[in-house]
C-alpha cells in the first residue's frame, strides 16, 4: 500500500480569485498529479489573489496547519508589479532549493524566449517542499514532466521529499519517472 500524500495546490490570480474568469491552474495541477502519482492523494486547494501577505499566510497554513508534504503554486512569478509569489514563498522558507527554478526556466526556454522573465523558486519549510510553477496549464505539465531535451522537475520531487522526512512518493513511469539512488528505492507496492 502506497503512502498517502497531502498536496497543497495554490492558484494565485487576482482575476480568477475574484471570478472574472475561470481558474485553470487548480484543475491542471490535480489532473497532472493524479496521472503521475500512484499514491493516494489528499488535495488541499486554495484560489487566492496576488497579495504577498496572503500568499505567505496560505503557504504557512498549508504546511504548518494542514500538514501538506508538497505545495505547488501556479501564477504570479513574472516581472509585473503584482507578481509577488516568489517573494511570498521566500518569506516562509527554511531553505531555498535553487535547482528547481533553474531547471524550470531551462525547460521553458525550449518553448518560449520569455522563460528568462520567470522568477519561480522552490523552498523547504519544515518537512514540506514548496514549488512555484508557471501559470498556464500547458506550461505546468511541460515543467513537471519535461520533454525529450530537458528533464522535468518532478523526477526529483519524490527523493527530495524522502530526504526531508515526507512520505514515499511513487510515480507512473510513463508520465514521469522518479529518480532515486538505488539505496533509496523501495520495491513497487
Amino acid at each position: 500500500m502506497s503512502d498517502t500524500v497531502r498536496i497543497g495546490i495554490v492558484s494565485i490570480s487576482d482575476r480568477a480569485s475574484s471570478g472574472v474568469y475561470e481558474d485553470k491552474g487548480l484543475p491542471a495541477l490535480k489532473d497532472w498529479l493524479g496521472s503521475a502519482l500512484l499514491n493516494p492523494i489528499e488535495f488541499v486547494p486554495r484560489l487566492i489573489p496576488d497579495e504577498q501577505a496572503g500568499i505567505s499566510a496560505a503557504l504557512v497554513e498549508l504546511v504548518d496547519t494542514e500538514g501538506c508534504d508538497l505545495v505547488l503554486t501556479t501564477g504570479g512569478t513574472g516581472p509585473a508589479p503584482r507578481d509577488v509569489t516568489p517573494e511570498a514563498t521566500l518569506a516562509v522558507a527554511d531553505r531555498v532549493m535553487p535547482g528547481f527554478g533553474e531547471q524550470m526556466r531551462q525547460i521553458s526556454l525550449h518553448f518560449v524566449p520569455t522563460a528568462i522573465l520567470s522568477r519561480q523558486v522552490a523552498v523547504i519549510r519544515g518537512k514540506a517542499l514548496i514549488i512555484n510553477l508557471p501559470g498556464q496549464p500547458k506550461a505546468i505539465a511541460e515543467t513537471l514532466a519535461g520533454h525529450e531535451k530537458a528533464s522535468g522537475i518532478f523526477a526529483a520531487v519524490p527523493y527530495c521529499i524522502d530526504l526531508i522526512g515526507g512520505p514515499y512518493l511513487e510515480t507512473r513511469d510513463e508520465v514521469c519517472k522518479a529518480f532515486r539512488p538505488k539505496s533509496a528505492q523501495r520495491p513497487r507496492s
